[in-house]
């Protein structure tokens, strides 16, 4: 069971711009070191070395560690954190999860969040610029710098830090097309179970019927089964849309602030996160919405 942290808030400041740095880290905070259960599951060792970096290496006073047995003791310690700077033990998950709890507390705006990344799922938060080791992770917590970054935020208040994708098991490559070799193979089923197919005509094993907006402008309806969509966001308050439709898996991309995607029920992929099903969603991209501590 974890210690909760003294309670108070910060004041919100207005988002920077994407992708700019945010007002310097000061020394003198005192830091809130949470450990994701998974971590200490994952890999103790890890979680040790990462406790005592941060421990050893804290300016502001002695680090306050929490270790939170489940999601409600994890939100509680970050809510609760008054004005000590959170710092995330753990893996992509981890990350997702203390984003979306201070987005939904309306405290995104105001806090620097640090992360050093334990667990086998840690490829967004190197994607992000998280640096790979421990001990490097560690120390760029202590002498990092924030770093304003975009997010996606949906109709029902869900986030996104890194790709959307849909149907949610839709197979993608690192530059966020969908992989046309392992789509049907490997999401025949699963589309099959999660996607109803539209009453006006059957999709084709491994295809949704899906309607594509990007800032209103239509990418894909529903006469024109896709294979998968892909969104992530872009610097500058953008996010690029890659619709892969099922005719000869041809690719159409755009950049937009605001995507909508409607049919028949679907379920889609938010980072770590399965959510749905649904019938339509909207995402749009909040600029400089979160900030994350990376190397100077």
């Amino acid at each position: 069971m974890h210690k909760d942290a003294t309670r108070g808030r910060t004041e919100v400041s207005a988002p920077e711009p994407a992708g700019h740095s945010a007002q310097p880290l000061q020394p003198s905070t005192p830091l809130l070191v949470v450990i994701d259960p998974a971590a200490r599951a994952a890999d103790g060792e890890a979680v040790r070395i990462a406790r005592d970096v941060l421990c050893a290496g804290a300016e502001g006073g002695p680090a306050k560690v929490c270790l939170p047995d489940g999601p409600e003791e994890f939100a509680r310690a970050l809510t609760r954190r008054g004005s000590r700077r959170p710092v995330v033990v753990g893996d992509d998950g981890a990350l997702l999860r203390a984003v979306t709890v201070l987005h939904r507390e309306r405290e995104l705006a105001s806090a620097v969040l640090s992360l050093v990344p334990v667990g086998a799922a840690t490829g967004l938060a190197h994607a992000l610029g998280v640096p790979t080791g421990t001990v490097a992770a560690a120390r760029a917590v202590l002498d990092g710098a924030p770093r304003r970054l975009d997010l996606l935020v949906d109709d029902s208040d869900g986030v996104v830090i890194g790709r959307l994708a849909i149907p949610a098991g839709a197979s993608m490559e690192p530059d966020g097309t969908a992989a046309p070799g392992s789509l049907l193979g490997t999401c025949r089923s699963l589309v099959r179970t999660l996607v109803r197919p539209a009453p006006q005509a059957p999709s084709a094993p491994g295809t949704a019927r899906l309607r594509v907006e990007a800032d209103g402008v239509t990418l894909a309806d529903l006469d024109q089964p896709v294979e998968a969509v892909s969104v992530r966001t872009l610097r500058g308050g953008l996010a690029r849309v890659e619709v892969r439709a099922a005719a000869a898996g041809s690719l159409v991309r755009a950049q937009a602030r605001t995507v909508t995607v409607s049919g028949p029920d679907f379920r889609y992929r938010a980072d770590t996160t399965t959510a749905g099903p649904v019938r339509a969603r909207t995402w749009t991209v909040r600029p400089g919405a979160w900030a994350l501590t990376l190397p100077s």
